[in-house]
């Protein structure tokens, strides 16, 4: 009786299983929610001009080399322009491309400083990129190595006038990356001028204020670093690859 009955609950939940995959393709995307990648080209973005194919798509993702040949901008922006919205992305450092003097930053946004003033630091294997929200370079997700986790808004921590609670606000409450070579996920919410992030599931910054933020703009994926003129790699450089990029206006 009891083999019986287990089958039996066992199959009723498969069904159910199965008729909720079903019922979710059915569904489509969720209301409102538009995609900003199709996975097949760069249609909705601006192309630095005279980049020469850097920002490119390889297998179904954004991929950039940190090569962009450009002259001035080398960012990759998106044509639209965004006030309120959740926005959700995938992104992946490729490799690291060399040691960084990174310091050591306290939970309250602050660094720590030897007797002199100047920040104390180690060196560590890093890349570096990031998101620009509402067009505005201050306003920058950061995407990189550093202990303190991805997703904190350097520009604003690290300014003269920036107040306590803000600086504690954009620095993440724990990093929540996972190993170089793998994909993460951003949940990025912005109402006014406050950010929420979420990074792989876990909060890291919540109702930060970002004073001064524009009220609208587009969103931007970083270049940062390239190539010395004997080939290599500057530290820090955008090894970087994105995918599954998504927006819902609010």
């Amino acid at each position: 009786m009891k083999v019986k009955l287990t089958k039996k609950i066992a199959g009723t939940v498969v069904a159910a299983a199965a008729m909720a995959c079903l019922l979710t393709a059915q569904a489509g995307p969720e209301k409102g929610v538009k995609s900003l990648f199709n996975g097949k080209d760069l249609s909705g973005w601006k192309i630095p001009e005279g980049d020469n194919g850097h920002w490119k798509v390889v297998d179904g993702v954004i991929d950039y080399d940190a090569q962009s040949e450009a002259k001035g901008e080398k960012h990759l922006w998106t044509e639209e322009e965004f006030g309120d919205f959740e926005l959700k992305i995938d992104w992946r450092i490729k490799r690291t491309t060399g040691f960084y003097d990174v310091p050591y930053v306290l939970p309250d946004g602050t660094t720590v400083k030897d007797e002199k003033g100047k920040n104390l630091t180690h060196p560590m294997p890093n890349a570096d990129s990031g998101i620009y929200l509402r067009g505005e370079p201050r306003a920058q997700l950061n995407i990189w190595c550093w202990p303190i986790g991805s997703g904190e808004v350097y520009s604003y921590r690290n300014g003269k006038d920036t107040s306590p609670e803000v600086r504690a606000g954009v620095t993440p409450k724990m990093k929540a990356d996972n190993p170089i070579g793998e994909w993460n996920t951003f949940e990025v919410t912005m109402k006014g001028d406050r950010l929420t992030v979420v990074l792989n599931g876990h909060t890291v910054i919540e109702n930060a204020q970002l004073p001064e933020v524009p009220a609208k703009g587009a969103i931007a994926l970083q270049h940062h670093g390239g190539k010395r003129k004997d080939g290599t790699f500057s530290p820090a450089s955008s090894l970087m690859q994105f995918r599954n990029i998504s927006i819902k206006k609010l």
